[in-house]
């Protein structure tokens, strides 16, 4: 990963380490709405990929009533090129946990699951109207996660070997 100076202000804009640490902190906190015990880490590393990917995002934003698997079934073009996506996203997630853990807004549980620390992100949401969808779809796929509650058929139903 390129020193923070020398990465295009776009990149900068998108994918600032602290905005992507609220989305992935609002998914902590809907998978704990389901799951007091935490999200598992492999878990975190899907969510910048299928919150920040606009096409992606406006689909589970229309069907947050649904189930996520069920919005996966329904409209396969999610899963195009979404590994691919991951993958390229996994520094930007280590970047934006890194700063979480550095303000202690979350812990890591002896069995490896990530808990947010109550008061620590600001439980209102702001901002524009895209950083509002992308902090409530997060919200939902943490809740959905948790209520699948199985990586294994998670991580294959969106196209990644686990």
């Amino acid at each position: 990963m390129k020193p923070w100076h020398q990465r295009p202000i776009e990149i900068r804009n998108l994918f600032n380490p602290a905005f992507c640490g609220l989305v992935l902190s609002r998914a902590m906190t809907g998978y704990e709405e389901d799951d007091d015990r935490g999200i598992p880490f492999s878990l975190l590393l899907l969510i910048l990929p299928l919150c920040l990917h606009k096409e992606t995002r406006s689909i589970l934003a229309r069907g947050s009533r649904s189930y996520l698997l069920k919005a996966i079934e329904t409209h396969p073009e999610i899963l195009v090129g979404f590994p691919r996506r991951t993958t390229a996203m996994m520094s930007y997630t280590f970047e934006a946990l890194g700063l979480l853990m550095q303000l202690g807004c979350f812990e890591v549980t002896a069995d490896g699951r990530l808990k947010s620390i109550e008061k620590r992100v600001r439980k209102s949401l702001t901002g524009t109207p895209e950083s509002l969808e992308i902090q409530r779809v997060a919200r939902f796929v943490g809740k959905e996660f948790a209520r699948v509650s199985d990586r294994v058929t998670i991580y294959t139903s969106l196209g990644i070997k686990p």
